[in-house]
């Protein structure tokens, strides 16, 4: 019963994250229904997101490829910092992370619901190299590694904030920045994923059911993607994540 709730969880998450982001707001609820503690839960979802990161960027590969000179330096900071979240998420007890994780899902849900406006803020007041010029690139870097932090403790928000750091930074072709997106998430999943690995800390048998569905669902839903109405998923999604952000509050301090 607990392996057909994953699938399905896994399955839903892997769409809409085809299809509009967000699908960790079903697949860690899903994991911790099962009875998966709460740091576990978190290490298992980002094991079940990484391989539609790895194949994303492979699929935004030509997209980015005029950007290859920034992937040494992304990558290096991803694999750093990624590192530290991941590390920070394995000092925090079960308790102390059940009382975080309300206030994690609930940036992310924001960032979610607003997340076009803030990158369309921060293009647009970015001026293309100008903008990273004057920014500077001491700013830049410290901004990323603070994104891979969070990416490292907490996987839900982190396309939004990676998109809002390349605008900063002066991308402008969607496209692009989509593949440096995924990159950048590819390694910070992969090396957290490693330490989690090397703690003890991933659920293998229910990480591995969601993974199946992750995958098998972002396939099926990137296939039918010209289908669906995207607005009213996101709507759907931002519903769901304000309802189960309540639940983790109500859970945590009641």
């Amino acid at each position: 019963m607990f392996e057909i709730l994953l699938l399905i969880a896994g399955l839903v998450g892997g769409a809409l994250n085809s299809l509009a982001g967000g699908g960790s707001f079903i697949v860690f609820p899903a994991l911790l229904a099962v009875g998966v503690p709460p740091v576990i839960a978190n290490a298992s979802n980002t094991y079940a997101a990484m391989p539609g990161y790895v194949s994303g960027a492979v699929g935004y590969w030509h997209a980015m490829a005029q950007h290859k000179n920034r992937l040494v330096l992304y990558t290096i900071i991803a694999l750093v910092f990624g590192w530290i979240g991941a590390e920070l998420l394995l000092v925090v007890s079960d308790e102390q992370f059940s009382k975080v994780v309300p206030w994690l899902m609930l940036f992310a849900v924001l960032l979610f619901a607003f997340g076009n406006q803030l990158n369309a803020f921060v293009a647009a007041h970015s001026g293309g190299r100008r903008g990273m010029k004057l920014v500077g690139t001491v700013l830049l870097t410290v901004f990323l590694a603070g994104v891979c932090v969070y990416g490292g403790f907490f996987n839900a928000g982190l396309g939004i904030l990676l998109l809002a750091f390349l605008a900063t930074a002066g991308l402008s072709d969607i496209h692009a920045m989509n593949g440096l997106k995924l990159w950048i998430s590819s390694v910070v999943a992969i090396v957290a994923v490693a330490r989690f690995a090397l703690n003890g800390s991933i659920d293998w048998y229910h990480g591995s059911i969601a993974l199946v569905g992750v995958t098998v669902g972002g396939y099926l839903a990137a296939r039918n993607a010209h289908h669906v109405p995207t607005g009213v998923i996101r709507a759907a999604v931002i519903v769901y994540g304000v309802f189960m952000t309540g639940y983790f509050f109500w859970g945590a301090y009641t």
